[in-house]
């Protein structure tokens, strides 16, 4: 039976060009993804030592790398492990060249303005700030591992996977991250 012209014109189920398709069709937008996972991205990179001052910066340049890489994305992991991948270099980059930014100094501290009703958000920003400063004190190994599994909630399959090591050794990390931190905040209630 010959071959009719529909045939020759027609993709084979099989062809990677109709897989590429397919894939390429469930990756999000970068604006579907900054709608997404931007207060994500944001609470990430404050976890990862990146001040508040400059979130907004680092926050956009790791938008930046994503609009670049998006078509590059070949979905070997959720979307949340590669933006987190994203996080991870972006702030490393932040702290290599914040050794030479120059901060700006000021004549007076600025004060804390909270009303009586304010109360329980002041002690929660308080609180965030203690945990900020001691999560400053982890290596980057035991602080990446401890974001990623106590606030972020991943897995530690997923943690393991993020952050390129054996799954014991993320236990491990988790352990030490753990004990450094509840004898630093053993130690500042004794001093405070």
């Amino acid at each position: 039976m010959p071959h009719s012209p529909a045939n020759h014109t027609k993709t084979p189920p099989n062809d990677p060009a109709s897989k590429g398709a397919a894939v390429s069709a469930q990756v999000p937008s970068v604006r579907e993804i900054f709608d997404a996972y931007a207060p994500y991205i944001w609470r990430t990179l404050r976890h990862l030592g990146v001040p508040e001052a400059d979130v907004e910066d680092v926050c956009q340049e790791v938008f930046v790398v994503v609009h670049r890489k998006l078509e590059s994305f070949e979905q070997r992991s959720a979307l949340k492990t590669w933006l987190y991948g994203i996080c991870i270099r972006t702030a490393s980059d932040y702290r290599r060249r914040a050794h030479v930014r120059r901060e700006r100094p000021v004549s007076e501290p600025p004060g804390l303005h909270a009303d009586a009703t304010q109360f329980d958000e002041l002690a929660r920003s308080q609180l965030r700030g203690v945990l900020t400063t001691l999560l400053d004190e982890l290596d980057a190994e035991k602080r990446t591992v401890f974001v990623l599994y106590e606030i972020e909630d991943l897995t530690m399959k997923e943690v393991a996977e993020i952050v390129g090591c054996p799954l014991q050794t993320a236990y491990s990390r988790l352990h030490a991250a753990r004990k450094f931190l509840l004898e630093a905040l053993k130690k500042k209630r004794t001093v405070g």
